[in-house]
């Protein structure tokens, strides 16, 4: 079995998905004769043609207009955005269009189309090309929000996300595309949207977080395993619907909670995790739930970079002041 990285675990899952499915196609700048700006789509042009694989202008509103166009006339298109912070342009369509169609039509016309979009800091990317924006489309009622922490899940969650018939925005944290490698049997198995994955069984601190943040989640829990700490790591990897009844029942079992995300505080997605908490767990907990965040403000540039983003650190102090408040 191959042993590949998480952004070769895109490609992938994007050729297995396109040989098996005639109506996917993909769609974005550069995606075609270049593979796209991180080489996601490498090689599709050449296997599956022109007309599948569409290299288009340089113009956001108009990918994202176009992908709105083909997934409501039975096509499966899956667009890419070079960065996430390029995405704006792209939410008019998504927002006022994707996410409606069903609602609008009461049923008669879907929307099964996917935006990839390489999320989030870590490879010291100048401005515009580090934004960890997620909460901005979790609040957009018809979306789905997803954002793979692993190889297997990038694979398994990509083919779930075109498979699904309703518009998917598919977060790919680019710290971690060529971190590490596992291995990812090209099966065609696709692993279950809307599902929380426990990555780690624990008893005295729930730590919850999605995308690069994992690593630094399962680092804390190991250093916290040092001192006699027992974490609990969960990987969200659905933003939107969100696996409450996951997170609840380790934090009914733990009783504290410390929430991890890249994307600044104020209003972030962990502020919703907390609400819930704090109306569904609030007799179970033994300590304020905690943030581990991004900071309201810019990502900086990379001589900051690594000072914005949660450390392993700061998860493994807001772990041990959730102990201490008990």
């Amino acid at each position: 079995m191959a042993q590949i990285t998480l952004i070769e675990a895109v490609t992938q899952a994007l050729a297995y998905e396109m040989a098996h499915d005639e109506s996917v196609v993909v769609l974005g700048e550069d995606v075609g004769v270049n593979g796209g700006v991180f080489r996601a789509t490498q090689g599709l042009q050449e296997k599956f043609g022109e007309l599948r694989v569409l290299d288009t202008p340089l113009d956001e509103t108009t990918i994202a207009g176009v992908t709105v166009g083909l997934a409501a006339q039975g096509m499966k298109p899956v667009a890419e955005a070079q960065f996430e912070g390029f995405i704006y342009p792209m939410m008019e369509q998504i927002a006022c269009h994707a996410a409606r169609l069903r609602n609008r039509t009461r049923g008669r016309i879907t929307v099964p189309a996917v935006w990839r979009a390489p999320w989030g800091g870590g490879i010291r990317a100048p401005e515009h090309h580090s934004e960890a924006n997620e909460h901005l489309f979790t609040n957009i009622p018809g979306l789905r929000v997803v954002m793979p922490s692993s190889p297997a899940r990038a694979y398994g969650l990509l083919l779930a996300a075109i498979r699904d018939p309703d518009p998917v925005m598919f977060f790919e944290p680019k710290r971690i595309y060529r971190q590490y490698k596992e291995e990812v049997p090209d099966d065609g198995e696709a692993l279950p949207l809307d599902v929380c994955f426990v990555l780690r069984d624990g008893t005295d601190v729930t730590i919850v977080t999605w995308g690069a943040q994992v690593k630094e989640a399962l680092e804390a829990a190991d250093a916290l395993a040092e001192e006699g700490i027992s974490a609990e790591v969960i990987d969200v990897a659905t933003l939107t619907p969100l696996d409450f009844d996951t997170i609840a029942e380790s934090v009914q079992k733990t009783g504290r909670c410390v929430i991890v995300h890249e994307a600044p505080k104020t209003a972030g997605f962990g502020a919703e995790i907390a609400a819930r908490v704090a109306e569904e767990c609030l007799y179970e907990l033994l300590a304020p739930v905690e943030r581990v965040t991004g900071y309201d403000t810019h990502i900086p540039l990379f001589r900051l970079e690594m000072k914005y983003l949660p450390s392993t650190e700061r998860v493994v102090e807001a772990a041990k002041r959730t102990l201490a408040a008990s």
